[in-house]
């Protein structure tokens, strides 16, 4: 059993349950996500556990994740029960861009590896506390500009679109928007309306439903993650404009798959859900390993469309 330090300079057993109750030679690796909720983090945890399956011998693994995308408390406490455990490395797909910093900077302190996958946290955050986070993971605004450069063809110029945004703020929903907008703003279309739905479908649902009426000339929606493009369908099945507005989306979910064969979804972007908390885990790895300066490592992210889904499944 590990003996901590404390204040008052005393040496006793470590009891609390988030401690780890002895030291393994291998490595301990917590691999904290967003909303398990999602199909997208439900594939990254089953990669991650098959990936542990074949290299057991490797580093011991420890999965969590939060329910509700927006729920920041949970997820900063998640990674204070690692600190307190001392695991050897953290890989965090953070639910915030800015407020999961401080404490990813208290587990750093602690002698903690971090590894940041999926959404990207903020550089000017980082760069004002002189800290460096690696980031793993792809390009989320070349990706979105795939799908909105797919759907373009289909289009022709001053067609009016609407763009269904992720967490306001989150870094992967800023750069999702903006390859969209690269991609339509190239392509001579008028981006009509663009709102938030806070990446979930219910939420994207109400708010396809609003933007109907108010816009009736509306050719196509952009859905920055496929949970809310499959709100979008409904919606749009709901409003009796099935087959009349393209949508896409942005993840690669079984559900959207289904959806581009069925032509409801004209297209949708892969970033390897299964595989990007892999690259992490790796990564993280290989950083306790060789004591090397993490810098960050970009990811695969490919266009899934009618053509490729088949191919892919």
């Amino acid at each position: 059993m590990k003996l901590r330090t404390f204040g008052i300079g005393l040496l006793i057993p470590c009891l609390f349950m988030t401690c780890r109750p002895y030291r393994s030679e291998k490595p301990e690796i917590a691999l904290i996500m967003k909303s398990l909720a999602n199909e997208f983090f439900k594939t990254m945890e089953n990669g991650a556990r098959e990936h542990h399956q074949e290299h057991s011998e490797e580093y011991e693994l420890l999965v969590n994740g939060i329910k509700d995308e927006r729920d920041l408390a949970k997820q900063i406490e998640l990674v204070e029960e690692m600190i307190a455990r001392q695991a050897d490395a953290i890989v965090i797909a953070p639910a915030d861009s800015k407020a999961l910093i401080p404490v990813c900077r208290k587990a750093i302190d602690s002698g903690i590896v971090v590894v940041n996958i999926d959404n990207k946290l903020d550089e000017g955050v980082l760069a004002s506390l002189q800290l460096r986070i690696p980031f793993v993971g792809p390009d989320n605004r070349k990706g979105a500009k795939l799908v909105g450069d797919y759907l373009a063809k289909n289009l022709k110029p001053g067609d009016e679109v609407a763009i269904i945004e992720g967490v306001q703020g989150a870094f992967n929903a800023v750069q999702r928007k903006k390859g969209f907008e690269d991609a339509m703003n190239a392509a001579g279309m008028k981006v009509a309306a663009s709102h938030s739905a806070d990446w979930h479908m219910d939420k994207a649902n109400q708010v396809v439903s609003s933007l109907l009426p108010s816009h009736p000339g509306l050719k196509a929606i952009l859905c920055a993650n496929d949970s809310m493009a499959l709100g979008a369908v409904a919606a749009l099945e709901e409003g009796g404009k099935s087959g009349e507005v393209f949508v896409v989306g942005f993840d690669n979910i079984s559900a959207v798959q289904q959806l581009i064969q069925e032509k409801k979804i004209l297209a949708t972007a892969d970033q390897h859900a299964d595989k990007l908390a892999i690259f992490g885990i790796k990564y993280a790895l290989s950083i306790l390993e060789n004591k090397n300066l993490p810098q960050d490592q970009e990811t695969p992210v490919d266009l899934i469309t009618l053509e490729t889904v088949a191919i892919r499944k």
